[in-house]
Parts: structure tokens; sequence; C-alpha cells
């Protein structure tokens, strides 16, 4: 919060690779994955290969990643999710607040 935007310099990439990252920005804006941007944040691309020759497309993500507040709490378990498919009626207690206002 309150952190000056952080955006790196692109990677140097090869003329090839150029062709691939206008090629894969297309596929992907088409598709409806992407679209064009105007923020002042931003990470550089790079590509790593495949083992059957072809480029993935990488964000370096490692600097906004430092400023990015992390969640307070953990993801929910999904196999508690599948304890609960099927059930109609659910309630939520809060254990802190609600302790003394249950008979026991």
């Amino acid at each position: 919060p309150g952190a000056a935007p952080v955006a790196r310099a692109p990677y140097r990439l090869a003329p090839s690779e150029m062709k691939e990252l206008a090629k894969q920005l297309k596929e992907l804006s088409d598709k409806g994955f992407i679209r064009p941007s105007s923020s002042p944040w931003g990470a550089p691309v790079l590509f790593v290969k495949k083992k059957d020759g072809s480029f993935r497309m990488c964000i370096d993500y490692r600097e906004l990643d430092k400023l990015t507040v992390k969640n307070r709490y953990p993801l929910p378990r999904i196999d508690l999710f599948d304890q609960l498919q099927g059930s109609s009626v659910y309630s939520k207690i809060d254990l802190r607040s609600g302790y003394h206002q249950l008979r026991v």
C-alpha cells in the first residue's frame, strides 16, 4: 500500500523471440485472456525453450512479489469442501466472541 510503481526494464530478446512474443501476445489477446494496459506497473517477459523446441512465455514477477501484501489466512482445504457436498444447512460460529454465548 502506497508503494511507488515498479516497472523493470524489459529483458533483451533475440529477433526470433520478438516475433514469438508478438505472436503469443496476439493469440492471447484474440482469445480475450489479456488486454492492452497503460498501468505504470510492469514486469519483464522472457522465454524458456520447451522440450519440443517451442517457446514458453514467462513473466518475471519477483520485484512485484516483494511488494505484494500476503494473504492473512491460508486457503481453505479442498477436502473439507468435498465433505460439505450435498449439505443443505450451514452455520458459522465465531468461537472467539461466541465462546461464552453457548450453553454447555
